[in-house]
Protein backbone atom coordinates (compact mmCIF):
# COMPACT_ATOMS: atom_id res chain seq x y z
CA UNK A 1 0.00 0.00 0.00
CA UNK A 2 1.30 3.76 -0.62
CA UNK A 3 0.14 6.65 0.75
CA UNK A 4 -0.90 10.04 -0.61
CA UNK A 5 -0.32 12.32 2.52
CA UNK A 6 -1.01 16.40 2.89
CA UNK A 7 1.45 18.15 4.70
CA UNK A 8 1.21 21.37 6.67
CA UNK A 9 4.13 23.53 8.15
CA UNK A 10 6.25 21.98 5.80
CA UNK A 11 8.68 25.88 5.64
CA UNK A 12 9.61 24.79 9.55
CA UNK A 13 11.82 22.55 11.06
CA UNK A 14 9.38 19.25 11.97
CA UNK A 15 6.92 19.81 8.23
CA UNK A 16 9.83 19.81 6.00
CA UNK A 17 11.66 16.46 7.66
CA UNK A 18 8.65 15.15 7.34
CA UNK A 19 8.05 16.27 3.56
CA UNK A 20 11.42 15.11 3.00
CA UNK A 21 11.16 11.29 4.03
CA UNK A 22 7.85 11.32 2.43
CA UNK A 23 9.72 12.68 -0.90
CA UNK A 24 12.13 10.09 -0.08
CA UNK A 25 9.95 6.58 0.70
CA UNK A 26 9.07 4.19 -1.59
CA UNK A 27 5.81 3.66 0.40
CA UNK A 28 4.55 7.55 -0.85
CA UNK A 29 2.72 7.81 -4.13
CA UNK A 30 2.23 11.73 -3.71
CA UNK A 31 2.44 14.74 -1.74
CA UNK A 32 0.22 17.80 -1.41
CA UNK A 33 1.91 20.57 0.72
CA UNK A 34 -0.52 23.35 1.60
CA UNK A 35 1.82 26.46 2.78
CA UNK A 36 1.39 30.41 3.29
CA UNK A 37 4.57 30.99 1.15
CA UNK A 38 6.40 29.00 -1.10
CA UNK A 39 8.79 26.12 -0.27
CA UNK A 40 11.44 25.80 -2.88
CA UNK A 41 11.46 22.52 -3.33
CA UNK A 42 10.95 21.14 -7.07
CA UNK A 43 10.26 17.32 -6.80
CA UNK A 44 8.35 14.87 -9.31
CA UNK A 45 5.97 13.50 -6.31
CA UNK A 46 4.91 16.82 -4.93
CA UNK A 47 2.35 19.20 -5.40
CA UNK A 48 2.47 23.02 -3.62
CA UNK A 49 -0.53 24.80 -3.03
CA UNK A 50 -0.32 28.75 -1.59
CA UNK A 51 -3.14 29.88 0.42
CA UNK A 52 -2.76 32.74 2.95
CA UNK A 53 -5.83 31.98 4.94
CA UNK A 54 -6.43 28.54 7.08
CA UNK A 55 -9.05 29.60 8.75
CA UNK A 56 -10.70 29.96 5.29
CA UNK A 57 -10.14 27.07 3.00
CA UNK A 58 -13.55 27.38 0.79
CA UNK A 59 -11.36 28.26 -2.38
CA UNK A 60 -8.90 24.84 -2.12
CA UNK A 61 -11.04 22.17 -0.09
CA UNK A 62 -11.32 20.59 -3.46
CA UNK A 63 -7.98 20.52 -4.42
CA UNK A 64 -7.46 18.93 -0.85
CA UNK A 65 -9.32 15.81 -1.72
CA UNK A 66 -8.50 11.98 -2.66
CA UNK A 67 -5.61 12.02 -0.09
CA UNK A 68 -4.81 8.87 2.87
CA UNK A 69 -3.21 10.74 5.45
CA UNK A 70 -2.56 14.50 6.48
CA UNK A 71 0.50 15.17 8.65
CA UNK A 72 -0.03 18.44 10.44
CA UNK A 73 3.42 19.84 11.23
CA UNK A 74 1.83 23.85 11.49
CA UNK A 75 2.30 25.42 14.63
CA UNK A 76 3.39 29.08 16.49
CA UNK A 77 5.64 29.30 19.46
CA UNK A 78 2.89 30.19 22.71
CA UNK A 79 6.26 32.86 23.35
CA UNK A 80 4.74 36.01 24.23
CA UNK A 81 1.30 35.22 23.79
CA UNK A 82 -1.85 35.37 25.79
CA UNK A 83 -4.26 32.60 26.00
CA UNK A 84 -7.25 33.45 23.58
CA UNK A 85 -4.41 34.43 21.05
CA UNK A 86 -2.92 31.49 21.31
CA UNK A 87 -6.24 29.24 21.12
CA UNK A 88 -6.92 31.10 17.97
CA UNK A 89 -3.78 30.97 16.24
CA UNK A 90 -3.58 26.83 17.55
CA UNK A 91 -7.14 25.06 18.42
CA UNK A 92 -8.94 27.05 16.04
CA UNK A 93 -7.15 27.12 13.19
CA UNK A 94 -6.48 23.45 13.43
CA UNK A 95 -9.23 22.23 13.82
CA UNK A 96 -10.88 24.75 11.34
CA UNK A 97 -8.48 22.60 8.79
CA UNK A 98 -8.99 19.20 9.97
CA UNK A 99 -13.15 19.43 9.67
CA UNK A 100 -12.35 20.51 6.06
CA UNK A 101 -9.82 17.44 5.66
CA UNK A 102 -11.67 14.97 7.26
CA UNK A 103 -15.19 16.43 5.12
CA UNK A 104 -12.78 15.75 1.50
CA UNK A 105 -11.29 12.43 2.38
CA UNK A 106 -13.70 10.22 4.89
CA UNK A 107 -11.34 7.32 6.24
CA UNK A 108 -8.32 9.07 6.30
CA UNK A 109 -5.27 8.95 9.01
CA UNK A 110 -4.19 12.97 10.97
CA UNK A 111 -1.32 12.96 12.43
CA UNK A 112 -0.69 16.16 14.40
CA UNK A 113 2.42 17.45 15.92
CA UNK A 114 1.76 18.36 19.68
CA UNK A 115 4.54 18.30 22.30
CA UNK A 116 6.23 16.59 25.56
CA UNK A 117 4.16 17.98 27.97
CA UNK A 118 1.05 18.52 26.86
CA UNK A 119 -1.83 18.27 29.48
CA UNK A 120 -4.78 15.80 28.12
CA UNK A 121 -6.53 17.35 31.37
CA UNK A 122 -7.01 20.50 29.83
CA UNK A 123 -6.68 22.13 33.42
CA UNK A 124 -3.18 22.29 34.00
CA UNK A 125 -0.72 25.63 34.70
CA UNK A 126 1.06 25.56 32.04
CA UNK A 127 -0.86 27.40 29.19
CA UNK A 128 0.40 26.02 25.84
CA UNK A 129 -0.03 22.30 27.11
CA UNK A 130 -3.98 23.42 28.08
CA UNK A 131 -4.56 24.69 24.34
CA UNK A 132 -2.29 21.59 22.91
CA UNK A 133 -4.53 18.84 25.49
CA UNK A 134 -7.56 20.85 24.09
CA UNK A 135 -6.43 20.30 20.00
CA UNK A 136 -6.24 16.46 20.99
CA UNK A 137 -8.76 15.72 22.57
CA UNK A 138 -10.89 17.61 19.95
CA UNK A 139 -9.11 15.72 17.40
CA UNK A 140 -9.84 12.47 18.49
CA UNK A 141 -13.20 13.32 18.44
CA UNK A 142 -13.39 13.44 14.88
CA UNK A 143 -14.41 11.07 12.90
CA UNK A 144 -11.12 10.04 11.32
CA UNK A 145 -10.17 6.58 10.92
CA UNK A 146 -7.50 6.96 13.23
CA UNK A 147 -5.46 10.20 14.87
CA UNK A 148 -2.54 9.88 16.45
CA UNK A 149 -1.13 12.89 18.82
CA UNK A 150 2.63 13.08 18.04
CA UNK A 151 4.23 14.30 21.38
CA UNK A 152 7.71 14.67 20.82
CA UNK A 153 10.61 16.16 23.18
CA UNK A 154 13.98 17.47 21.85
CA UNK A 155 14.21 17.28 18.47
CA UNK A 156 17.48 16.75 16.41
CA UNK A 157 17.46 18.59 12.73
CA UNK A 158 18.77 16.53 10.25
CA UNK A 159 19.52 16.78 6.21
CA UNK A 160 20.48 20.25 6.47
CA UNK A 161 17.53 21.77 7.99
CA UNK A 162 17.22 24.76 10.47
CA UNK A 163 14.80 25.73 12.16
CA UNK A 164 12.49 28.81 12.25
CA UNK A 165 12.72 29.84 15.58
CA UNK A 166 15.70 31.83 16.36
CA UNK A 167 15.65 30.44 19.91
CA UNK A 168 15.46 26.96 19.03
CA UNK A 169 18.64 27.61 16.24
CA UNK A 170 20.36 29.66 19.27
CA UNK A 171 19.96 26.51 21.12
CA UNK A 172 20.49 23.96 18.61
CA UNK A 173 24.21 25.21 18.74
CA UNK A 174 24.75 25.69 22.20
CA UNK A 175 23.91 22.08 22.76
CA UNK A 176 24.85 20.18 19.35
CA UNK A 177 28.18 18.65 21.52
CA UNK A 178 25.50 16.87 23.43
CA UNK A 179 23.58 15.30 20.42
CA UNK A 180 25.17 11.59 21.23
CA UNK A 181 23.88 11.49 24.42
CA UNK A 182 20.53 12.94 23.90
CA UNK A 183 20.31 10.15 20.76
CA UNK A 184 21.38 7.61 23.67
CA UNK A 185 18.12 8.92 25.66
CA UNK A 186 15.25 7.81 23.08
CA UNK A 187 12.56 8.87 25.85
CA UNK A 188 13.40 12.14 25.42
CA UNK A 189 14.47 12.86 22.21
CA UNK A 190 14.62 12.43 18.77
CA UNK A 191 15.08 14.14 14.92
CA UNK A 192 13.00 15.23 12.11
CA UNK A 193 14.10 11.90 10.11
CA UNK A 194 12.74 9.69 12.73
CA UNK A 195 9.05 12.31 13.16
CA UNK A 196 8.70 11.66 9.23
CA UNK A 197 9.11 7.79 8.92
CA UNK A 198 7.07 7.08 12.25
CA UNK A 199 4.35 9.39 10.36
CA UNK A 200 4.51 7.06 7.30
CA UNK A 201 4.53 3.85 9.08
CA UNK A 202 1.49 4.56 11.49
CA UNK A 203 -0.62 5.87 8.46
CA UNK A 204 0.02 2.82 6.88
CA UNK A 205 -0.51 0.17 9.52
CA UNK A 206 -1.93 1.77 13.03
CA UNK A 207 -0.60 1.50 16.27
CA UNK A 208 -1.92 0.93 19.35
CA UNK A 209 -1.59 3.87 21.21
CA UNK A 210 -3.08 7.75 19.98
CA UNK A 211 -0.97 9.38 22.35
CA UNK A 212 2.42 9.08 21.06
CA UNK A 213 6.19 10.26 23.14
CA UNK A 214 9.29 10.48 21.90
CA UNK A 215 10.10 6.45 22.55
CA UNK A 216 7.25 5.74 20.44
CA UNK A 217 7.94 7.69 17.75
CA UNK A 218 11.55 6.43 17.48
CA UNK A 219 10.14 2.72 18.09
CA UNK A 220 7.32 2.93 15.22
CA UNK A 221 9.69 4.85 12.91
CA UNK A 222 11.98 1.95 12.97
CA UNK A 223 9.41 -0.55 11.91
CA UNK A 224 9.47 -2.13 8.22
CA UNK A 225 6.42 -2.23 6.32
Amino acid sequence: MKIKPVITGTTGMVGKGVLLECLDSPDVESVLVINRKPLGIKHPKLKEILHKDFFDLSAIESEMKGYDACFFCLGVSSAGMKEPEYTDLTYNLTLAFAKVFIAQNPGSVFCYVSGAGTDSSEKGRIMWARVKGRIENALLDLPFKAAYMFRPGFIEPLKGIKSSTRLYNTLYVVLRPLFPVFRAMPKFATDTARVGKAMINIAIKGYGKKHLECIDINEISKQSL
